[in-house]
């Protein structure tokens, strides 16, 4: 196989790969989840984040963050920010699980309905009385 062969194969292949359902539906994913992640950090921005200042008594003002800080040999630790990037991601992990339930839920009906296997046919009358016969033989 020469080069120009396998360059090409690479490129179907890769062709292929690009274009299936699964890797458009996770760039669609990403992007959706992109922007959903703004929306989390503004609302942690604007509503969260001023009630961790009120919890904490700090007012945002000049070189303080997000909730307070303190400091260390002049070394500022920023917990205010810390505890809303925890709050970021613990909203954003509570939306993403309940919407992949949701999702999986979906996904399972349709596939419940296929599975389930079709009942045995009923027996016809010569086979319900040839048992019948059958059994009184035995009986016998």
């Amino acid at each position: 196989m020469g080069a120009k062969e396998k360059g090409k194969s690479f490129l179907t292949e890769f062709k292929e790969f690009a274009l299936k359902g699964n890797v458009m539906d996770m760039a669609v994913g990403v992007i959706i989840g992109a922007a959903f992640g703004n929306i989390v950090t503004a609302l942690t921005d604007s509503f969260i984040n001023p009630l961790i200042q009120a919890i904490t008594g700090k007012s945002g003002e000049e070189g303080v963050q997000v909730g307070g800080s303190f400091t260390v040999n002049g070394a500022v630790f920023n917990y205010g920010a810390f505890i809303s990037a925890v709050i970021n991601f613990l909203i954003i992990a509570l939306i993403l699980f309940c919407l992949i339930k949701a999702v999986n839920k979906a996904m399972s009906i349709g596939k419940k309905e296929e599975e389930k296997p079709a009942e045995p046919p009923k027996p016809s009358n010569e086979e319900i009385l040839l048992t019948e016969i059958r059994d009184a033989l035995v009986k016998k």
